[in-house]
């Protein structure tokens, strides 16, 4: 797969799963039918469960949460993901 430039700093969740993919360099037409990107698109759903429980957790919309401690490494696709429990904090406002 071929990355593009990602963005440095992650501040909030994300629904938009290219905004998700753009995190590690990546896009959604780079991923095929091979091993990393399955990998990916379970991490994806891993993802999109994680922050949805957290913001019915703070109810917060995605943008103002943050994954973190063992989930944070869901919010990089490709990072490894953990089966614990899930921690979250609200985004400081700017």
């Amino acid at each position: 797969m071929k990355k593009i430039n990602s963005i440095p700093e992650i501040v909030g969740e994300t629904t938009d799963v290219e905004s998700w993919l753009i995190r590690a360099g990546l896009r959604f037409s780079d991923l095929g039918n091979d091993a990393a990107s399955i990998a990916i698109r379970k991490q994806w759903r891993e993802y999109q469960a994680a922050v949805h429980r957290c913001c019915v957790t703070l109810h917060q919309p995605p943008s103002r949460v943050q994954l973190s401690g063992d989930y944070a490494n869901l919010r990089i696709p490709g990072s490894a993901s953990t089966n614990s429990a899930i921690a979250c904090r609200v985004v400081p406002s700017p």
